[in-house]
């Protein structure tokens, strides 16, 4: 196939490109290197059958020569520092970016993936998350940008399956991590990271009873594209359901790490925790049942290969 994707020199997006292109497939890559980075696909830059283009979805529509079979939406701006620094962007990526990547799906006759995100579930009040969960979100909260922008990108997506028989799919990652995540993004785990191979205290807000599931990149990308090649139009969730506290997970890196870190409790931290999750665990029957997905990375596993990552940069 010949595949376009919104957002792909990003963290997610550049893992992505590998495993399609190991797949055979063509590949474009639209990116505004606001989040992303270069570097993140250099190694492919040479490959005959990677196009790298420089656009803001936002800014103009999508116009592309030639056939497209796929066209997957990743272009975010997920981490706290980007969302919190940028509101009216990240809404606009939701809606305008995501309305001018479904028009080129539509006017290509392309299938459509749309990368959602767990955040639509907002702080649940249903545990774990199923699929058929409406979510509990603060839309005037300083969280509500991000979220907000993804259940408004998912109501559209749902919207040109409804209206124009538009090949869709949905969806929603769950906590992701691995290489080529930016040191500095505001995220639990290149937070952890860096800390810890600095030997700094490790920062835990509260009591650190909050839970969240870590998802190792490879399996992710994995599950995107047994959605992409599926018949599901419902959102799926992708993620890893083992569920750990974040005073565990601080714990694990730290041994992981050989660090001499302590941990170090914090009280919230103002916009980047309001409205903070309490819990966060996928409920996966879905993809297992409909796209044969599990995660096959533990987390022991994968964080010892993102610290490994990390210390290279640090």
């Amino acid at each position: 196939m010949r595949i376009l994707i919104t957002g792909g020199a990003g963290f997610i997006g550049s893992h992505l490109c590998d495993l399609l292109i190991t797949k055979g497939h063509t590949l474009v890559v639209v990116d505004d290197f606001s989040t992303g980075s270069r570097a993140n696909v250099q190694h492919l830059a040479q490959s005959e059958v990677f196009t790298l283009v420089e656009q803001d979805v936002v800014a103009q529509p999508i116009v592309m020569d030639g056939p497209l079979d796929a066209v997957i939406h990743l272009a975010s701006l997920p981490s706290p520092v980007d969302y919190l620094g940028n509101p009216v962007q990240t809404l606009l990526t939701g809606s305008t970016g995501t309305h001018h990547a479904l028009e080129l799906a539509r006017a290509k006759g392309a299938r459509f993936l749309l990368a959602s995100t767990s955040e639509v579930y907002g702080d649940p009040l249903v545990h774990p998350q199923t699929e058929s969960y409406w979510g509990n979100v603060n839309p005037i909260g300083p969280r509500g940008v991000y979220d907000e922008s993804k259940r408004f990108a998912e109501a559209m997506t749902m919207a040109y399956y409804t209206k124009y028989d538009l090949d869709i799919h949905i969806a929603r990652i769950f906590n992701t991590y691995g290489p080529r995540m930016r040191l500095n993004d505001g995220r639990v785990v290149p937070n952890f990271c860096r800390q810890a191979l600095r030997n700094e205290p490790l920062t835990v807000f509260d009591d650190g009873s909050r839970t969240r599931s870590f998802c190792y990149v490879s399996d992710l990308v994995r599950g995107l594209y047994a959605l992409l090649l599926s018949e599901v139009h419902e959102p799926v969730n992708l993620g890893n359901p083992q569920e750990m506290s974040i005073l565990e997970f601080a714990q694990l890196v730290i041994e992981l790490a050989h660090s001499q870190s302590e941990i170090a409790f914090s009280a919230a931290d103002g916009d980047r925790t309001t409205d903070d999750p309490k819990t966060r665990q996928p409920d996966i029957t879905r993809a297992k049942e409909m796209l044969g997905w599990e995660p096959q990375v533990s987390v022991r596993e994968g964080i010892a290969t993102a610290l490994a990552w990390f210390a290279e940069r640090v």
